[in-house]
C-alpha cells in the first residue's frame, strides 16, 4: 500500500447518503414509538406527516380505521355537549350577577329614601307632641285683648317657638274664609249661617301644621251650611197657636 497504517486501526468509507438515511430511519422509529404510547409526535413540526399507523391503527385495516374515527366523533360530540353545558352555566352564572347586581342597586336607593325619610320626617312625633302648646298659645292670644301688655309676651314665645320649628320644616296654616278641604281639614262641626256660602270655613279650632310639606294634623273647623228656612207668618183670620 502507498499510505502506512498503525497497527489495530480500522478505517472503512461510508457514503454521506447512508447515514443520513440512517438518521431518519431512527427518527421515524422514534416517532412512532411515541404515538403508539398515546402521545403523538412531531405534530405541528414540518415534514413530519402523522399516519394512521403513527394514531396506533393498523395499515389496511378499514374496520380499526372506521372504530377510530367512529372514537373520534365521539370524542367530539362529547366535548361540544360539555362545551354547552358550560356556556349554559356561564350564561345562567352571568345572569344571576346581573339580577345581583340590581337588587344591589334597588336597595341603595331604597336606603337612600329611607334615609332622607328619617331625616325630614324624624321628628314627626316630637311635633305633635309640641303643637298642644301652640294651640294654647293662640287660645291665650284669642281671649286677651290686643293692648293688654301680657298679650305681647305670649306673641313673643308664640313667635319665636314657630320660627325654631321652622328651621325643622314645620309650617303653621289657618283655614278661616277657604272653601272645606277633607285633605286639609277636619270639620268638627257645622255652622248654620247666611254670612258664609256653603261649605266655607268660619271656625277654626286648631291650626293645621305640615312638616316639609308632608300634612301632620289638619286643621280642626266648622263648615257654614245654610241657615233653616224661617217659619211663615200666620195667615190673617187664622188663630195663632195658643
Amino acid at each position: 500500500m502507498a499510505e502506512s497504517h498503525e497497527k489495530g486501526a480500522f478505517q472503512a468509507d461510508i457514503p454521506a447518503n447512508a447515514v443520513e438515511e440512517a438518521l431518519r430511519s431512527v427518527e421515524r422509529i422514534s416517532h412512532g414509538e411515541e404515538a403508539q404510547a398515546g402521545q403523538p409526535a412531531g405534530a405541528g413540526e414540518p415534514g413530519v406527516e402523522i399516519t394512521p399507523e403513527a394514531e396506533g391503527v393498523p395499515a389496511g385495516d378499514p374496520a380499526a380505521l372506521a372504530a377510530r374515527v367512529q372514537l373520534l366523533e365521539t370524542q367530539l360530540e362529547l366535548s361540544q355537549s360539555k362545551a354547552r353545558e358550560t356556556l349554559d352555566r356561564l350564561k345562567d352564572e352571568h345572569e344571576r350577577l346581573l339580577r345581583a347586581a340590581a337588587d344591589l342597586e334597588n336597595f341603595k336607593k331604597r336606603a337612600a329614601r329611607e334615609r332622607d325619610e328619617v331625616q325630614k320626617f324624624g321628628n314627626e312625633r316630637l311635633l305633635k307632641d309640641l303643637l298642644p302648646a301652640l294651640d294654647g298659645l293662640d287660645r291665650a292670644l284669642a281671649a286677651v285683648a290686643d293692648d293688654d301688655p301680657l298679650a305681647k309676651g305670649v306673641r313673643m314665645v308664640r313667635s319665636t317657638l314657630e320660627q325654631a320649628l321652622a328651621k325643622h320644616g314645620v309650617k303653621g296654616f289657618s283655614a278661616m274664609g277657604t272653601p272645606f278641604d277633607p285633605a286639609l281639614h277636619e270639620a268638627l262641626m257645622q255652622v248654620p249661617t247666611a254670612d258664609a256660602a256653603p261649605g266655607t270655613v268660619v271656625l277654626e279650632h286648631a291650626r293645621g301644621f305640615t312638616l316639609n310639606d308632608r300634612l301632620v294634623r289638619p286643621a280642626m273647623v266648622g263648615v257654614a251650611v245654610a241657615p233653616p228656612p224661617a217659619a211663615a207668618p200666620p195667615a190673617d183670620g187664622e188663630a195663632g197657636p195658643e
